[in-house]
């Protein structure tokens, strides 16, 4: 890594670090400690994704014309008075407020970065980028929440006011270190920055006839949507009504996931990266649907309560193997299907669908809860459902998008770092070549 791309990782690594600290308590904090309820802390969670989605619409075309530096350094500081402010609110409309400029904060942190890591690397290395970036964040959330958990004590609001100082003080240390960043002219760059502001965006419209783009935003949301929108809502409450888990072993299968991603990344990365980017897509579809029949075994109720916490916990680390495969995989597809001057167009949609599909996880709860079997079956079909829409993305994308490791042997022969546009990507995507 160049001095840029290891301050971009820095700064990612300990943004998150600060997140930890918080994001496992917000529903305790707002709900017990400032005593407004159960109503009151889910729409703190709804004004949370309110701020994302009503901020990221607009972050692309920003970060095409403006560069993505003073997007994140704007954001963190966003974050930072939220942050704070959360934490120093005891009414309703102050921490409903606070919520919505963190979520609009961090939300818009994403795509930024994201262009960022784009623009300091190659087609031949934005898969270990990506990977890293990951790995990173959580390494960063876990040990964030380890320590959170020694400090916070719901007795003392002053434990969570300095929980949510330190996130604050840690969003200001990001944009410190991104103040910092000076983007090299690597090889490729040229390629992904704009060269003028006029070449910047292309607009939703362009974006939306690019059939390949779309395909993989509808995968993304099916993704995010039966995986993360279900960690800590409808997979929750199965598994705590029908399987019968408790909370302490509810928190021992989210760090048998954040265990599982940090201990397999790099592991997996070496068996993903020369392989073609749908079917290890495809491939996490399959391992999703053994995880979701694991957790279906969990709550059948024919084994003793250990076999049940441990078909649970097992079903946390095999979303977390294919989280470690997803991160090299999907993030930098969206960053080599847009043309130039649209990197940060596409880094927010992709994350706006990401939005979208967690604030939709909750829907879950109610089957997960009520009709437990019935759950279970519906995302053992929808994994199913990811393994055929990555196949079907694959037919949508050139060679060298869907298997990186194609531009590597082209360099090292001499031959132009430049992925060709699958067929029909020129009248979908407009007359550009997808190269970023």
């Amino acid at each position: 890594m160049g001095a840029a791309m290891r301050r971009i990782q820095a700064g990612n690594a300990l943004t998150a670090f600060g997140i930890g600290f918080t994001v496992p308590y917000l529903y305790i904090y707002v709900a017990q400690v400032r005593g407004l309820g159960s109503m009151a802390a889910t729409s703190a969670f709804v004004a949370f994704a309110l701020g994302a989605l009503l901020a990221l619409p607009f972050t692309g075309r920003v970060i095409d014309r403006r560069g993505p530096v003073p997007v994140v350094m704007a954001a963190a500081a966003a974050a930072s008075v939220g942050a704070l402010s959360l934490g120093l609110s005891t009414g309703i409309v102050p921490i409903l407020l606070s919520a919505l400029a963190l979520g609009a904060g961090q939300a818009v942190m994403q795509p930024a970065l994201a262009t960022m890591i784009v623009w300091c690397s190659t087609p031949a290395t934005r898969t270990r980028s990506f990977a890293l970036q990951f790995f990173m964040q959580n390494l960063g959330l876990g040990i964030g929440g380890l320590i959170g958990g020694l400090i916070v004590d719901k007795d003392r609001p002053s434990s969570f006011i300095l929980l949510f100082g330190i996130e604050a003080v840690m969003f200001l240390v990001l944009a410190g270190v991104i103040a910092t960043v000076r983007m090299p002219q690597a090889p490729g760059f040229k390629d992904a920055r704009p060269k003028a502001p006029a070449q910047a965006g292309g607009g939703w419209k362009r974006m939306l006839r690019h059939k390949a783009m779309m395909q993989l935003c509808l995968l993304g949301f099916v993704l995010f949507f039966a995986c993360y929108g279900q960690f800590e809502s409808g997979l929750a409450a199965f598994g705590t009504e029908a399987a019968g888990i408790s909370p302490s072993t509810l928190g021992f299968a989210l760090a048998a996931n954040t265990g599982a991603i940090v201990l397999a990344q790099f592991v997996v990365l070496r068996l993903v990266e020369k392989r073609r980017r749908s079917r290890v897509i495809a491939l996490v579809g399959l391992i999703w649907t053994v995880a979701w029949v694991i957790a279906g075994f969990s709550g059948l109720g024919h084994g003793s309560a250990v076999m049940a916490a441990a078909a649970f916990v097992t079903t946390y680390a095999l979303f977390g193997i294919g989280e470690a495969m997803l991160s090299p995989t999907v993030a930098p597809l969206v960053a080599d299907l847009a043309p130039e001057g649209s990197v940060g167009q596409y880094n927010s949609a992709f994350a706006l669908v990401k939005q979208m599909a967690l604030a939709l996880g909750p829907l879950g709860v109610p089957l997960g809860a009520g009709v437990p079997m019935l759950y279970i079956g519906i995302f053992v079909l929808v994994s199913l459902g990811i393994a055929g829409l990555a196949l079907r993305l694959g037919k949508q994308l050139s060679p060298e998008q869907d298997n990186p490791s194609l531009v590597s042997k082209v360099v090292a022969q001499g031959g132009p770092a430049v992925a060709s546009a699958p067929a029909g990507a020129g009248k979908a995507a407009g007359s550009e070549v997808a190269h970023v």
